[in-house]
């Protein structure tokens, strides 16, 4: 009798002292959360094409563009990024020299005839890199683009195969280049796919710098001034403008937009506006882009995509339950309709949880909210610790 006793008291206070098993925590949140709300409508240009996307967030949207059409001296960025991509500058580095030849002259004369844009050259003259951009970028010099494919491919044909190859790189599968400069209608894309180019050409800083001057100095030209006109209008900070009588008004551009303390670049381009010359092209264009840019600044803003309403439930081994709630609804930059990828991470809560203990986050766009236990556990009964399982 002594002995059962014994063992029985034994056993008791084995269990009784046994570790509590964790609790399980589940929730409910999705891993793509969408913005709620119709997708915003943009004033898309009625005519020629359009595309918009910001860094970080995503596409917006974009009208025509189906089709590849000439593009003018939007093609210059793809000149300009073959250079920096072969002939990388770092800082305020102006790099290697190109001498100016006789058969340098001699092309400048020979586009004089057919009114392209162009600076004035002479023989001997030392360009820096540098110099050869901004007059590339800036006031648009055919000249200095053939100079430059010359320099780099040693032909203007062996540069427009790197132009080509890099366009396939960058997985701009409807832009052909068939001069540096743009001024052949048969150089042509789609604002997709300049789109693409320019987020890739804005990664060199070098290239960032350049297409924000109004102006830069130069050999022999002297001052040159840069043919974009909504340089620091709407946060506008470039990048290209190009026009011919085939290809219409066109501009690839950048802009910056702050929300709440998040800055965001926009990157879009609009194409083939119509007009019966240059100014008037150039006039047509900036026109929607401004639209476009009205509109984005209307339509992002701080969303919720997650409230601050239960999504989970911590449970104990013995029955006893908590909601888990986030702290503060979950907010993102963005627009009506952007799909948000949404990470939730757990921590191992314990056996039991107190109010307000953290029992992991959920985190979207670069923004973290703890998740919360709503409500202590209860202790387990003392019927429960004797009669549970090994």
């Amino acid at each position: 009798m002594f002995l059962l006793v014994g063992l029985f008291g034994a056993g008791t206070a084995v269990q009784l002292k046994r570790e509590l098993p964790p609790a399980t925590l589940a929730t409910e949140i999705a891993t793509t959360l969408k913005i709620p709300g119709a997708a915003p409508t943009m004033p898309w240009p009625s005519e020629g094409s359009a595309e918009l996307m910001i860094e970080g967030l995503g596409r917006i949207g974009g009208s025509g563009g189906e089709t590849a059409e000439p593009i003018g001296s939007v093609a210059k960025v793809m000149t300009a990024y073959v250079i920096l991509k072969n002939h990388p500058l770092d800082g305020d580095e102006e790099g290697p020299d190109l001498t100016v030849t006789a058969a340098d002259v001699a092309d400048h004369d020979r586009r004089t005839l057919t009114g392209q844009s162009l600076v004035p050259v002479q023989v001997g003259e030392k360009l820096t890199e540098r110099d050869a951009l901004e007059a590339l970028m800036l006031p648009s010099a055919n000249n200095i683009a053939h100079q430059l494919a010359v320099w780099d491919g040693g032909t203007e044909a062996g540069f427009l195969e790197k132009m080509n190859a890099a366009a396939d790189e960058l997985g701009m599968t409807d832009s052909e280049y068939t001069d540096p400069s743009g001024f052949l209608p048969t150089t042509i894309s789609t604002a997709p796919d300049q789109v693409k180019l320019a987020r890739a050409a804005l990664k060199f800083d070098v290239f960032a710098e350049i297409v924000e001057l109004r102006d830069a100095q130069i050999p022999v030209a002297g001052k040159i001034r840069n043919y974009n006109d909504l340089l620091g209008v709407d946060g506008v900070f470039g990048i290209k403008t190009g026009s011919t009588d085939q290809a219409g008004g066109n501009l690839v551009f950048a802009a910056r937009l702050k929300v709440g303390a998040k800055n965001l670049v926009i990157v879009g381009a609009v194409f083939n506006q119509p007009g019966a010359n240059t100014p008037e092209q150039l006039v047509a264009v900036n026109k929607v882009v401004r639209k476009l840019l009205a509109a984005v600044e209307k339509t992002v803003k701080e969303y919720s995509v997650l409230p601050a309403k239960p999504v989970g439930t911590v449970q104990t081994a013995w029955g006893s339950s908590s909601t888990v709630t986030p702290k503060t609804a979950l907010k993102v930059v963005g627009w009506p309709g952007l799909a948000v990828k949404v990470k939730t991470t757990t921590t191992k809560p314990g056996a039991q949880v107190s109010a307000g203990q953290q029992v992991g986050e959920v985190q979207a766009s670069g923004v973290r909210v703890p998740l919360l236990a709503d409500a202590a556990t209860s202790e387990p009964s003392l019927w429960w610790k004797l009669t549970r399982r090994p």
